[in-house]
């Protein structure tokens, strides 16, 4: 799996959470604005002539020491002042003749967001003031590629898969496509493996790659010919990137089949990333009425889509519902907060610790959704279930609001990223906190067991993916079902 952390202090200490509000409105900041980083202007990033030498940038010598106590100690409070573009040598240090070019600033700009942010004070036993000091010394960085391979070189010291950096092309492609609905490629969302091997978190429901057949946990191992081990996360997704309508040929080991392999040619195209779908259905006795919303994604739109389908059910007569989030693998964090305050009245949501080890909570805002949130609730979940959807199920399950169903864990990715901008319009994706759920359950890397396994109907009907209908030829192939059929073959009751 991952190299993902976890797992440094209980956050049981709510009355110490609440009297900290100081610091915690800052890790609130942090988390919620996930898009939004501190901006230092370095000029144009064609340019590497030298802007200022070593005696015109900011004397850290203090931060120096600060630095080395955070190092012994990762719940160390390490607050800097001045801009990003800091540059570090110790009091003893001669100060050297050369430049600091604008390219050097870029990286020095990288550099501090990740050690004012990043979640482990330790930074993986990697010195991280003497590594920024050797770097600029012994880096002349002479072009904008050079610092951008400079960045890389020492997120990799961390060894987070979720720690990286992304270009200005990366970046704005993020950007847009967390506020757009429109995606074109093949939609998968991907991580990293301990073997450095590419694995599939989900596909994204109706895209290409869903189509194909890939499935959570699947391994990437070419693609078009070409080996991915070892690559990063955005060399593979350049890898996967065409022209629409072109096709990408994938040699993947199914997660069903370990050891073997199979190719898959799959065709790129523009899809719609659909955030919540709806259904009313039927028990079997046709008593009860279930509202069923599957939620695909946590996009800009999510908790106000979701909010438009449960009380459009509830008008409709639902009372009970169910959410799917099946191969929902997150998304925007402030949406698992709006949607759990949408199906609880009352009730912690998730515990979150910083960089500095600042204990803070989230409780829901006390304005649940009328004929919703007293309604019985169901949560249907799977591996491919990830990040925010696991925010979301452990704080209904342990408030005791829903019953969790599923045949396997939930994938257990407990940390949280904020992207921190780049002057040049690059980015650094930065792990800032590590959550853990209401009753203090670290689930990074474990995952969430479901309460009950899903549901068999009386004549072998099993759950199907999807809410609508699955064209098949085979009529005996139970998933071709619509899941108010499948609903309506279960007990009454069931949901």
């Amino acid at each position: 799996m991952t190299t993902m952390r976890s797992g440094s202090k209980p956050l049981h200490d709510i009355n110490t959470t609440q009297n900290n509000k100081k610091n915690n409105s800052s890790l609130r900041r942090r988390i919620l604005r996930t898009t939004r980083g501190r901006r230092t202007r370095i000029g144009d990033s064609s340019s590497s002539s030298p802007v200022s030498s070593l005696d015109d940038v900011e004397n850290d010598d203090d931060e120096n020491k600060k630095g080395d106590d955070a190092n012994t100690n990762p719940f160390a409070t390490t607050l800097f002042a001045g801009a990003l573009c800091c540059c570090i040598f110790g009091v003893t240090d001669v100060r050297v003749a050369n430049a600091v070019t604008e390219n050097q600033l870029l990286f020095l700009e990288a550099w501090r967001a990740v050690d004012k942010a990043y979640v482990d004070k330790t930074f993986n036993g990697v010195s991280w003031f003497k590594y920024r000091e050797q770097t600029v010394k012994n880096t002349p960085m002479p072009s904008r590629e050079d610092a951008y391979e400079a960045i890389k070189a020492m997120l990799k010291k961390l060894d987070d898969p979720f720690t990286r950096f992304l270009e200005p092309d990366q970046y704005a492609a993020v950007s847009e496509n967390t506020m757009n609905a429109n995606v074109s490629g093949i939609g998968v969302e991907l991580t990293i493996d301990s073997d450095l091997s590419v694995k599939v978190v989900t596909p994204t429901i109706d895209a290409p790659a869903y189509v194909a057949g890939i499935k959570p946990l699947d391994k990437i191992l070419e693609i078009d010919a070409t080996d991915v081990t070892g690559l990063s996360l955005y060399e593979v997704a350049e890898l996967l990137r065409g022209p629409q309508g072109s096709d990408v040929l994938l040699k993947i080991e199914p997660s069903a089949t370990p050891g073997k392999t199979k190719n898959l040619s799959v065709t790129r195209k523009q899809y719609a990333v659909v955030p919540v779908k709806s259904d009313l259905c039927t028990s079997k006795s046709g008593g009860d009425s279930i509202g069923v919303v599957k939620l695909q994604t946590f996009n800009s739109l999510s908790a106000a889509k979701t909010k438009e389908a449960l009380s459009d059910l509830a008008a409709k007569g639902a009372n009970s519902f169910v959410l799917d989030l099946r191969d929902d693998s997150g998304g925007l964090f402030p949406g698992a907060l709006d949607i759990a305050s949408q199906l609880m009245k009352k009730g912690l949501i998730v515990q979150i610790a910083d960089a500095e080890g600042v204990r803070d909570t989230f409780e829901v805002n006390g304005k649940p959704l009328e004929n919703v949130y007293d309604k019985k609730l169901s949560v249907i979940v799977n591996k491919g279930t990830a990040s925010a959807s696991e925010v979301l199920t452990a704080a209904l399950r342990d408030n005791n609001r829903a019953t969790v169903f599923g045949d396997e864990p939930t994938y257990g990715k407990g940390l949280i990223q904020t992207i921190v901008p780049l002057s040049d319009g690059s980015a650094v994706n930065v792990t800032v906190a590590k959550y853990q759920t209401p009753l203090g359950t670290d689930i990074n890397k474990v995952g969430i067991a479901p309460d009950k396994k899903l549901p068999v109907g009386k004549d072998g009907q099993i759950m199907p993916a999807k809410l609508d209908k699955i064209p098949s030829t085979n009529d005996a192939d139970a998933s071709v079902l619509s899941f108010c059929e499948y609903v309506s073959s279960l007990e009454d009751g069931t949901f």
